[in-house]
């Protein structure tokens, strides 16, 4: 029986995530100082106080999830459920990715960090210089989306970008193919449109300049070869080989569809049963649910979720 830790993205974050956990473990709470010191600034006390729309901004948010989702492993890690909890397999969606690689070992803390400030950095000055948004759209599938895409486009930038399950895949591209796209998705059978919360067309080629600057973050950054735990990449749904392809995988992250669906089924193929989602929110148990109904997924998002785990 395998076991996989799954890692939320941008959107988890909650003004008050880890608080409560940093004050029972001090493990925890030595993952926000050392964060703190890193970051440059207090971004602990944004997580635990907010303001909100501080926390919601993507060069803060980004940390801000990345520390809360180690903080509470680290959490784990020293609890009475320690000793049964070892992963086989680490994913993460988006952002979660790094907190995945971080899990499984390949890339230290103070790196991961780093690349996550830099990368939420570059993400929102792209945002700053292009004019974009996102949609989810609800209940069509993959062959319809695209179709919607197409239309709404008129030559202006527009992709399903989020697989994220079935009856919701994410788009993404210029502000006003985004608006006709939430017109036309009612011709086309949605059964919603909703605009996302988001600074910009993430996962398109309006990131391209942050995945130039991502690149140069990762000549600096030490990754190692994977080892026996592996993690799986969101912009094919197939295990990293070689610290090599995962540098490739982070930069392609940003201008590629997550394709989180594909990733989710290849691990429940591939044998995996036990999944605990580990982070601020309930996103990805929220996204199983309606990947595959039989597997269940244990959250992990708050100081009650970890003294409920079996030791």
């Amino acid at each position: 029986m395998k076991t996989a830790f799954l890692f939320p993205g941008q959107g988890a974050q909650t003004v008050g995530m880890g608080k409560e956990i940093a004050q029972k473990f001090d493990a925890a709470a030595g993952i926000f100082e050392k964060a703190d010191a890193i970051a440059g600034y207090n971004l602990s006390k944004i997580c635990f106080e907010g303001p909100a729309e501080q926390l919601n901004m993507t060069a803060i948010s980004q940390p801000a999830i990345f520390v809360t989702s180690a903080a509470i492993l680290e959490a784990v890690k020293t609890s009475p459920a320690k000793s049964r909890f070892v992963a086989d397999v680490t994913a993460g969606l988006s952002l979660g990715e790094y907190t995945a690689l971080y899990a499984a070992g390949v890339i230290g803390f103070d790196d991961a960090l780093i690349l996550v400030q830099k990368r939420g950095q570059a993400m929102q000055a792209a945002a700053d210089t292009t004019d974009g948004a996102m949609v989810s759209i609800i209940g069509l599938d993959e062959e319809k989306v695209g179709h919607l895409c197409s239309e709404a486009g008129e030559g202006e930038i527009l992709a399903p970008v989020n697989f994220n399950c079935p009856g919701q895949i994410v788009i993404s591209g210029s502000f006003a193919a985004c608006g006709r796209a939430e017109k036309l998705a009612d011709k086309y059978g949605a059964a919603k449109a909703v605009r996302l919360e988001v600074a910009g067309a993430f996962h398109t080629e309006m990131m391209s300049s942050a995945a130039n600057i991502l690149k140069g973050a990762l000549r600096k950054c030490r990754i190692s070869e994977p080892g026996n735990v592996k993690t799986i990449a969101n912009v094919d749904a197939e295990y990293y080989k070689s610290a090599e392809k995962i540098a490739e995988g982070l930069i392609k992250q940003l201008t590629y569809p997550v394709l989180w669906q594909k990733c989710m089924e290849k691990l429940i193929a591939d044998g995996v049963e036990d999944f605990y989602e580990i982070g601020p929110g309930r996103v990805l148990s929220g996204l199983m649910r309606r990947i595959d109904r039989k597997i269940n997924v244990v959250n992990i998002s708050s100081l009650q979720a970890i003294e409920e785990l079996p030791s």
